[in-house]
């Protein structure tokens, strides 16, 4: 997949995502040596449309995927979510309402900080692949 490094395509695929019940996000980001977090990629999905927006290209505007996170009437899906709600409230467009999948596992009785592959893997019998969970995303070919 082809990450969106326009504003002109962040702004479409945020068109098509409109009016869906939900849009599940993940964000990658570094913080090693900043204070707060850099926001270094975004993975957006519905069940109609997914996209990987690259929030480092030069002339991006997020707007139009902060407006999203702001709607009341679109749910958002995050898994162990607090750094993420810390990247997006720092942008001013704090998610809400929001669904947090670590949260309900909790709930559900499978401890208080259950990973998603873990999760995915008792849930949907499905392993995923992690290794590229301490890749630098700040990164770029």
């Amino acid at each position: 997949m082809t990450p969106i490094t326009t504003s002109a395509e962040l702004q479409a695929f945020c068109d098509k995502i409109k009016g869906q019940p939900f849009v599940a996000v993940d964000t990658e980001f570094m913080r090693e040596t900043t204070y707060w977090p850099m926001l270094c990629l975004i993975q957006a999905a519905t069940p109609d449309a997914e996209a990987v927006i690259d929030p480092l290209a030069e002339g991006l505007d997020l707007e139009p995927f902060l407006q999203l996170l702001r709607d009341p009437t679109l749910e958002k899906v995050f898994h162990a979510a607090r750094q993420d709600v810390e990247i997006f409230h720092n942008l001013k467009a704090m998610p809400s309402p929001l669904f947090d999948t670590q949260v309900a596992g909790m709930a559900a009785g499978f401890g208080e900080q259950i990973a998603y592959d873990a999760l995915v893997r008792h849930m949907l019998k499905i392993e995923l692949d992690k290794s590229s969970r301490f890749t630098d995303w700040a990164r770029r070919p």
